[in-house]
């Protein structure tokens, strides 16, 4: 007896879509916003009489703030470290200078009863300086990593320290000085971090940047701004200033959970994928492998990898890489993810081979595919195609992501000493045409072509450079 089964899969219709995208945005929305419904709760309804002025549980708050913000501030130093982003260093200093000025908030409690303004300043200058370098950060947004040598420059790091010290010094000097008390003093700072931090929320959605961590930096950033209105609207112990104090706690601590999330992935702001995506392309990959074993026992293992790949370097060579391509061609098709390819061309490589022979111009190559498999994901895929030619395949990369990733590879070729024996060592420069299915060709002859002329224009504009247009 035979049974079959037909199973239509009913696709959801555009209104359908529409209607849970707009809800999706709204939830976003909605919680992004949630504390200003407490905000106005608290103003209409609270007990201008009721406060809870307790001095030890305030400097205990305070004490695991500032230790979580300079925990936060080294995990993020080691992404910038490693990912070089100028949107990472310009976070790791506004976490640094929120934990250096925000601590005497804490030291200073017992000052509230003496000089009241000593307390109280410490709390919105920290605010106003991390307000302001995290919207210098989004402005750095996507732009190219920053050099190795300047990630590890020491000097830069302290002239920052020192500076968010003299921060320090200026707020007693202000706290102690006849214009402490004035409303304008407190309400200049607590308003410019306000200031700043919608500036940040509106720079977000004009430049529409919707990567999952900037939405968490942008929620973030939403509730820094809605704690330092409550802080404005308080009185210090009231409850609206201890509702503040939360409020801009649990900003930080949505950031600090993107930072770590970046850190334990990653290591990047702006390339960043979700727990199921990354799980589910291990999954693929393993399957993938187990049928490409199952395959490789019935035939010719040794002929079967030699077809493959270039005995050179060990990476795919041009006909393994074609038919890769039209596998990932077809999975972007199928699942609408983007798919950006690398066309790269190491410059004046005719030199070195002339000048210095033939083996030491191979042992350049293998160290130029070490560097950039370093430089890539780990299911990214790169083939040698010609002589001094590489490819490049970026699964799930917009043209924006490539361009990032090409011009990371880029500086570290071209700030990198390539070591052959004993022979002095070889600088290199690489020209890199970049390239998006579907946007630039959606035929692979046509997605091939785009990145190849892109690649010339690079060599014939100076070479050492991207072209992505």
């Amino acid at each position: 007896m035979h049974m079959s089964t037909n199973l239509t899969v009913h696709e959801p219709t555009n209104a359908l879509r529409l209607v849970t995208q707009a809800y999706m945005r709204l939830l976003l929305i909605a919680f992004a916003l949630m504390p200003a419904h407490f905000i106005a709760y608290l103003y209409f309804q609270q007990d201008p009489g009721l406060k809870f002025e307790n001095h030890l549980f305030h400097e205990f708050a305070i004490a695991v703030a500032t230790l979580e913000g300079l925990f936060v501030t080294y995990v993020t130093w080691r992404c910038y470290q490693s990912s070089g982003e100028p949107l990472l260093r310009w976070l790791t200093l506004g976490f640094l200078g929120f934990a250096l000025i925000y601590s005497p908030h804490g030291a200073f409690t017992g000052m509230a009863h003496r000089n009241i303004w000593l307390f109280l300043l410490y709390g919105p200058a920290s605010r106003l300086a991390m307000s302001i370098l995290l919207f210098v950060g989004l402005l750095s947004y996507n732009q190219p990593s920053d050099e190795v040598e300047k990630r590890s420059d020491p000097r830069a790091w302290l002239i920052w320290i020192g500076l968010f010290l003299t921060m320090d010094l200026a707020v007693a000097l202000i706290a102690y000085s006849p214009y402490a008390g004035h409303p304008a003093v407190r309400l200049s700072m607590e308003g410019g971090a306000l200031v700043f931090s919608a500036l940040n929320v509106a720079a977000m959605l004009m430049r529409r940047i919707h990567s999952p961590l900037m939405l968490i930096f942008g929620i973030s950033v939403a509730w820094f701004a809605l704690s330092s209105l409550a802080f404005i609207l308080a009185a210090p112990w009231n409850h609206m200033w201890w509702l503040a104090h939360a409020i801009f706690a649990g900003g930080f601590f949505l950031l600090s959970y993107g930072v770590v999330r970046a850190f334990r992935t990653t290591q990047s702001f702006s390339t960043i994928y979700s727990q199921e995506e990354m799980t589910a392309r291990l999954a693929e990959s393993m399957a993938d492998t187990q049928r490409a074993l199952q395959q490789l026992q019935l035939s010719n293992q040794r002929l079967e990898r030699l077809a493959a790949t270039d005995p050179l370097t060990g990476v795919g060579n041009r006909r393994h890489f074609i038919e890769h391509i039209g596998d990932e061609i077809a999975r972007a098709k199928r699942s609408g993810a983007p798919l950006s390819l690398l066309s790269i061309d190491l410059d004046h490589f005719k030199d070195i081979n002339d000048s210095r022979g033939h083996s030491v111009g191979d042992e350049v190559l293998r160290a130029f595919v070490r560097r950039c498999l370093e430089a890539i994901r780990p299911y990214d895929s790169v083939a040698r195609v010609g002589g001094e030619e590489f490819m490049v395949l970026l699964p799930g990369a917009t043209l924006d992501t490539a361009c990032a990733v090409a011009e990371r590879l880029r500086s570290t070729i071209e700030g990198a000493a390539f070591d052959v024996g004993a022979q002095p060592s070889i600088g290199i420069t690489i020209s890199v045409g970049v390239s998006e299915f579907g946007r630039d060709g959606d035929t692979l002859d046509g997605f091939l072509n785009v990145a190849d002329q892109r690649l010339y224009r690079a060599k014939y504009e100076g070479r050492n450079r991207v072209i992505v247009a």
